[in-house]
């Protein structure tokens, strides 16, 4: 195995553009599964679920930022 894939994820080290994902992860009640098992561990349905949510958060951000 990869040694990235062995290690545990530290909550702190998070880039911040990958923040919203975990957030969401805890949302769902999935953040546990995924810092015990990592991302594979999840569905191909919560993994969309999670992709889905993040794109419509992006786009409502993109359009409040846009307006001022």
């Amino acid at each position: 195995m990869n040694k990235k894939n062995d290690e545990k994820i530290d909550l702190n080290k998070i880039p911040r553009e990958e923040m919203l994902k975990y957030e969401i992860a805890e949302e769902l009640g999935l953040l546990d599964q995924v810092l015990e098992s990592g991302w594979k561990s999840l569905s191909a349905k919560e993994t969309g679920r999670i992709g889905g949510i993040m794109t419509r958060r992006r786009r409502e951000s993109k359009k409040t930022d846009g307006v001022s």
